[in-house]
């Protein structure tokens, strides 16, 4: 009853590694308040794949607001249709 085989606790210690390598991933990847670098960064790259350009201020006139790009504030825009 109180036997254990060496295959078994080799397994045990396996599935405490992983738990603790998602535990750790998990922290690595949450955002920090007021920085959002991960969402910032996917709403970036979501602006280009619409074939659209960050602007710091404000869209040029010739151009529309589809988006943004950062949590501070950045435009999305494209040109007008």
């Amino acid at each position: 009853m109180g036997v254990v085989c060496f295959s078994q606790l080799g397994s045990q210690r396996a599935i405490r590694l992983y738990y603790l390598l998602f535990a750790l991933l998990f922290l690595f990847l949450l955002p920090v308040p007021g920085n959002g670098s991960i969402i910032s960064g996917l709403q970036k790259y979501y602006c280009k794949i619409r074939s659209s350009q960050c602007a710091l201020i404000g869209c040029h006139p010739k151009e529309e607001q589809i988006g943004r790009c950062s949590l501070r504030g950045r435009k999305c825009c494209q040109k007008k249709k």
